[in-house]
């Protein structure tokens, strides 16, 4: 019915019955219509039809409905473009990998890669959690293959600790807002963790329980955290890279300023009020007086130098 008005172009008279009741009922009900004027009638036909549609972007996708994808791998260059080291293993002995999600993956990488004391070995953007292999851009975005935007992280450590980077993660952005992050909407902006070990997941499960009630006592956040905290053998491969071009995004020439992460500026408990027994040895090697300097806030990774913290 709404189909058939949008090709009406006349006077009030010219769109079907129904479509003149229903503006009639709008009318009665208090919206300013001007029923000489189609165009403005199609508007409101138009904006009521959205408002009816369900959004299918915040919906998981099922695995049968998910994009086919491709063999290729993504190209990126051999090495990272700030720290200099290679993009992609093997990886040195004694690293470690942890990968989380947490809105549009620019600033969250460039945020990472920020952290000081050469623990971080590399960073890279792409695409985890979902069913396409070696999506694009655009297919990820359609919310069609299952992926979050996210961030591979190799780090040292010996010189930070999961903890640290943890502790970034969750204060960089508000886990609260489910298929989502600030201005950035759909299921590829959700916000989530990956873990590779028994080790990461205890961690990555006693901290999102700790943060959680940090951002009640303070009043903050949309109610419960929503992050997706899974296991990384839960998929045939759990991370894809991105194009070139988003890698170290914020760090090129021409890039555009863009972050809408919504930090809550509410810090991770202590790590001693929520260590899983037994893990002792992931105390937090950045002190508190650094993430007073320091922590997350709103816009902070597209104001701050490329370079990684200088600390002390």
């Amino acid at each position: 019915k709404i189909e058939a008005a949008f090709v009406a172009i006349g006077a009030m008279e010219r769109f079907p019955e129904e479509v003149q009741e229903l503006v009639k009922q709008l009318k009665s009900a208090g919206m300013a219509i001007d029923e000489n004027n189609p165009q403005q009638i199609l508007q409101v036909l138009m904006k009521i039809q959205m408002q009816g549609m369900p959004d299918k972007k915040s919906e998981m996708v099922k695995a049968e409905d998910a994009l086919k994808g491709r063999s290729e791998v993504m190209k990126v260059d051999e090495r990272h473009y700030v720290l200099k080291n290679p993009m992609k293993g093997p990886w040195p002995k004694g690293l470690k990998v942890c990968i989380f999600a947490n809105g549009c993956f620019w600033g969250s990488e460039k945020g990472i890669w920020r952290l000081p004391g050469d623990g971080i070995f590399s960073t890279a953007v792409g695409y985890a959690g979902g069913y396409t292999p070696n999506p694009t851009y655009e297919e990820a975005c359609s919310g069609r293959t299952g992926h979050t935007e996210a961030v591979q992280v190799v780090y040292d450590p010996e010189k930070i600790s999961l903890v640290d980077i943890l502790r970034w993660f969750w204060e960089a952005h508000d886990p609260t807002q489910g298929m989502g992050q600030g201005n950035d909407r759909g299921t590829q902006y959700r916000s989530a963790l990956y873990y590779f070990d028994e080790e990461q997941k205890q961690l990555y499960e006693s901290s999102c329980a700790a943060y959680e009630k940090a951002l009640q006592a303070a009043g903050k956040g949309r109610g419960k955290i929503t992050t997706e905290i899974r296991a990384a053998q839960d998929f045939p491969e759990v991370f894809f890279y991105g194009e070139d071009y988003h890698q170290q995004y914020l760090a090129k020439p021409g890039a555009r300023p863009y972050c809408s992460a919504q930090p809550q500026e509410v810090s991770l408990p202590p790590f001693e009020s929520w260590c899983p027994k037994g893990l002792e040895s992931h105390a937090p090697k950045l002190p508190e007086d650094f993430w007073k300097a320091h922590g997350p806030k709103p816009h902070c990774v597209i104001r701050s130098p490329n370079e990684p913290i200088k600390w002390p």
